[in-house]
């Protein structure tokens, strides 16, 4: 048996344990409760914050389309897929002058291939396959030949299209008309003056002392102006107030080219200075000649381009169009570029 005692001594410890058991369960809702209400604000941030994203999202896609339908582009696409074009010319630009010769020739190879295409949908009779052979030819001979053999390959490829195209149509025999047959040959030697000719201009100035230089820095002045032109185009430009040829290409306005020029010019001198090691009058001269080249270079694409009845010579570039709608601009600009090497870099400064 316990004592009154024993019993007074025991009932503080078992009382004291009881409410601790007791107090135990009333704390655990407040602690439950505590988590869910930071679970609710978790949520709640998260759901806040999605639609945050959410909003911008749809508010840059908007503007992105007001953009596209504007100038025709996808901003997300062009940029994303410019920069890694920029990026690989750059780096075999610095590193390997082998291997823009490679690149310049594949980029040459899809802009014949896809004229072609756009040509023969056009019902022009082309011949692909000698097009690419004697143009690939064409480009690399202006890097390992030299200026004056080039010339000769030039004139050789030419003679060996047109006759090409003349000799597949005697052994035809379709009927074709004599007028038909000769847009066809004019078509054929225009093909290779146009694309791998005037391109290999550019693998000229890059077998030059120094030449990978003056090719980035023609590249970067017709990218600059371009871009110069598209900003200050959507700026100031809107509605088309003062379009330049509304015949040829109806969203080209005088105030893109306003920005154009002073991105040309801007360019021209920070490259003459940094790069180039040329007087900065030099740099203006060099800026305004590629700006104005380029000009005309994507002008005549875009007259041909009408003619064909064609918005972009291909899709294979999401945001810019074909490979040839890249290279309109620059093509003309190689010429420019090789002169003005020849010019401006005897007044080079140490």
């Amino acid at each position: 048996m316990t004592d009154e005692s024993e019993r007074d001594d025991a009932e503080p410890h078992t009382g004291a344990a009881g409410r601790r058991r007791a107090d135990g369960p009333r704390r655990l809702p407040a602690t439950g409760e505590g988590v869910t209400a930071i679970e609710s604000q978790l949520r709640a941030m998260r759901s806040d914050a999605e639609q945050h994203i959410a909003q911008a999202r749809a508010e840059f896609d908007q503007a992105n389309e007001r953009i596209k339908q504007r100038t025709g582009r996808d901003l997300i696409l062009a940029t994303l897929i410019g920069v890694l074009i920029g990026a690989v010319v750059i780096a075999s630009l610095i590193f390997f002058k082998w291997l823009f010769v490679l690149f310049a020739a594949a980029a040459v190879g899809l802009a014949i291939f896809e004229f072609s295409r756009a040509l023969q949908a056009s019902g022009r009779r082309v011949d692909i396959g000698p097009q690419l052979g004697l143009g690939l030819l064409l480009l690399l001979s202006g890097f390992f030949a030299g200026l004056w053999v080039h010339w000769v390959a030039a004139l050789a490829a030419v003679v060996i299209v047109i006759v090409w195209r003349l000799v597949g149509q005697m052994f035809a025999r379709d009927g074709r008309t004599r007028a038909a047959v000769l847009g066809d040959v004019l078509v054929a030697g225009f093909i290779q003056l146009y694309l791998p000719f005037l391109g290999s201009f550019a693998t000229i100035l890059l077998s030059e002392d120094r030449g990978e230089w003056w090719v980035l820095a023609f590249l970067i002045v017709a990218v600059v102006s371009d871009t110069g032109a598209y900003v200050s185009g959507l700026t100031f430009g809107r509605g088309g107030r003062h379009p330049m040829a509304p015949r040829i290409s109806p969203k080209k306005t005088w105030e893109g080219f306003a920005g154009a020029f002073v991105a040309a010019l801007v360019a021209g001198v920070l490259l003459a200075a940094f790069m180039l090691h040329i007087p900065w009058w030099a740099g203006l001269i060099f800026g305004a000649v590629v700006l104005a080249t380029a000009t005309v270079g994507d002008l005549g694409e875009s007259m041909v381009k009408r003619d064909l009845g064609i918005k972009d010579m291909s899709s294979w570039l999401p945001g810019h169009g074909g490979v040839l709608d890249r290279l309109d601009s620059i093509l003309l600009s190689a010429i420019a570029a090789l002169a003005m090497f020849y010019l401006l870099a005897p007044l080079g400064v140490s």
